[in-house]
């Protein structure tokens, strides 16, 4: 690809307006569908209707977002370009302090200006994820530079659609499974640490890795509010925020998810720290379901960590968190004390924060409660993202202390 000529494609004013403000997303529309024929993974020029150059940008034709640009300069996508960006990427992060930390992101996407691509650091190893099939016919330069910048051991890809529940489901033809790109395998459980916490990971066989590391800085937290809390983590998955409450002293956890495996595997995460799990409580049901029967139970929890994946279906329920939040605020709120501390979580990049606090405003007044909001903040800082790509700040993590309606 480095000698190969660029094809010229015009965008249209409002494109390139967007441009000029630094979003690198070109959405498909009647320019783009004029645009000659290319192969996914092209490169090409951007010109406008003036034909004046914007750069270089990478193809991805028939996609919603059917191309991304690299530079405002005519560039080439080779290991030199790659390890620039690599070592640019390298020395934002020499301002940030991870502590007992050897899982960061080394490279956030758009955040970085590689978009549609993502570099994740679990100790020794390397887990590349690409949001566009458009990067496959790069893996071959992005290796070489990876291993001049970072020396792993091993690097491991995997591809990432925005459609992920179709790979989740199997109706994608496509794998979600990651595999070995260079280097040495890792070994079957590999631990990794977070914030002086182990925690087991597997880089090949399902769509995540076993750790949301982009919550580190707010499970840190977590951790010391919840010293002698009776704590419920909902949607609770390998159960890393789970071990953070536990190691920070509550005096029982409750983690409950619709996936008997996930549960095991956070048990076998509270082993790796030296904690009993027999003192701790997993329940493996419909949260909703498991949350009614809580309630008539009389249970009640001081501290509870709600994450729900953006999508979800069970045999009992479909969730959704646009319009499921909402109702799993009001129920949560029924098994919590005034003067409780409700942890509420999205990643959902489409939801922006205001509509957010809208869904948490609907749920607290059909309990008939009222949040108190103490804490708003969003990914750990090695998620980096761009002013001019505001969907880049995707994560919404919000403390709220529970009193009664006045």
């Amino acid at each position: 690809m480095s000698g190969s000529k660029q094809l010229r494609c015009t965008i249209g004013s409002e494109t390139e307006r967007m441009l000029n403000l630094g979003h690198p997303w070109v959405i498909a529309d009647r320019f783009t569908s004029n645009w000659p024929k290319t192969e996914c993974g092209s490169l090409i020029e951007l010109v406008s209707e003036k034909d004046d150059s914007l750069g270089t940008a990478l193809c991805d034709p028939g996609s919603r977002i059917v191309a991304r640009r690299l530079s405002s300069s005519v560039i080439q996508l080779d290991q030199q370009w790659l390890t620039k960006m690599l070592k640019q990427a390298q020395v934002s992060r020499s301002w940030l302090d991870f502590g007992d930390t050897n899982v960061a992101r080394l490279v956030n996407a758009e955040g970085d200006s590689l978009p549609g691509l993502t570099v994740d650091r679990y100790d020794d190893y390397l887990m590349v994820q690409y949001y566009t099939s458009a990067w496959e016919k790069h893996l071959e330069a992005l290796s070489p530079a990876l291993q001049e910048v970072y020396s792993p051991v091993g690097i491991y890809c995997k591809y990432r659609p925005q459609e992920t529940r179709k790979l989740a489901s199997g109706k994608e033809s496509r794998s979600h499974q990651g595999w070995l790109l260079a280097g040495d395998p890792a070994p079957h459980n590999l631990t990794v640490r977070e914030n002086g916490l182990n925690y087991r990971i597997d880089l090949v066989k399902d769509l995540h890795t076993g750790l949301f590391h982009d919550q580190r800085q707010n499970r840190l937290e977590f951790r010391r509010q919840a010293a002698g809390c009776q704590v419920l983590n909902l949607f609770a998955y390998t159960g890393a925020f789970s071990v953070a409450a536990a190691a920070g002293g509550a005096t029982q956890v409750t983690s409950v998810d619709a996936s008997g495996r996930y549960l095991d595997w956070a048990c076998d995460n509270f082993k790796l720290n030296g904690i009993d799990p027999g003192n701790h409580e997993f329940i493996t049901g419909d949260c909703f379901v498991e949350l009614d029967r809580l309630a008539k139970a009389g249970r009640s929890f001081d501290l509870v960590f709600v994450d729900p994946p953006s999508f979800s279906t069970t045999r009992k329920s479909r969730f959704t968190t646009s319009g499921g939040t909402s109702d799993l605020v009001q129920k949560v709120l029924c098994l919590m004390p005034t003067g409780g501390l409700l942890v509420t979580s999205s990643n959902l990049q489409k939801m922006p924060l205001e509509k957010y606090l809208k869904e948490l405003r609907k749920g607290c007044l059909a309990a008939g409660r009222h949040l108190q909001v103490v804490e708003v903040s969003g990914q750990a800082d090695d998620f980096p993202f761009s002013p001019s790509f505001p969907e880049g700040h995707y994560l919404k993590y919000v403390v709220s202390v529970v009193q009664d309606k006045i």
